[in-house]
């Protein structure tokens, strides 16, 4: 995953004489704070990272979902919805970050899977390219909750031993579809879990044995 800051705000907001959606009270410090915990969500597979205070709250997006496109997308970084996910979510990100929406979720450098919404399959994802791996897809994905029963067992870089990990809510092919996207590392998807304000982070180079 290659973060981006965000650049701006975009010009306009969702419609004439409507005020868009807010965003970070304090844009600086709480982009570094929400930078600084996905970068260690991903350096750390499978740990539970609580974004709190740093939080955005808007309708068709968990908090932790909205906190991260802001702080990570731009003009640069399309992001795509589920064509169901209601326009306050859209004008958050037109008019806080500036990023394009992309048509559909192989076009995105951003994909989000809210909760109650299918995951896009992720061997449809950019996985980027033998020059260029860091030009792919990062999928957010919301879960409802990290105290399933049955889950995967975690190893690899930043993984003392191993980590279990157990989100409730996943696509019943998840793990059959990681194994198969962390054998084409260094290629790959990257994935946030999130639960409100928390999340996790499960890089492609993570291994994962399902129970």
């Amino acid at each position: 995953m290659e973060p981006h800051f965000p650049q701006g705000g975009a010009a306009g907001a969702s419609g004439a004489g409507l005020l868009p959606p807010a965003g970070f009270g304090d844009p600086v410090f709480q982009a570094q704070a929400v930078f600084r915990g996905a970068l260690h969500a991903l350096a750390h597979p499978g740990e539970l990272v609580d974004l709190g205070a740093s939080s955005v709250f808007v309708e068709g997006l968990a908090p932790a979902t909205a906190a991260l496109l802001l702080a990570l997308a731009d003009a640069e970084t399309p992001v795509w919805l589920p064509g169901d996910v209601g326009q306050p979510a859209r004008s958050l990100l037109r008019f806080h970050s500036g990023c394009p929406l992309a048509g559909g979720p192989g076009q995105a450098r951003f994909v989000v899977a809210p909760a109650g919404h299918a995951m896009p399959a992720l061997a449809a994802l950019q996985a980027g390219s033998a020059a260029y791996p860091d030009r792919s897809t990062t999928l957010l994905l919301e879960v409802g909750g990290f105290d399933a029963p049955a889950g995967a067992t975690l190893r690899g870089p930043g993984i003392r031993g191993s980590r279990r990990l157990a989100p409730r809510g996943l696509p019943a092919s998840f793990w059959t579809q990681w194994r198969d996207n962390h054998r084409r590392f260094p290629l790959g998807v990257d994935v946030f879990m999130i639960d409100g304000p928390v999340l996790c982070g499960l890089p492609r180079s993570t291994q994962a044995q399902e129970d």
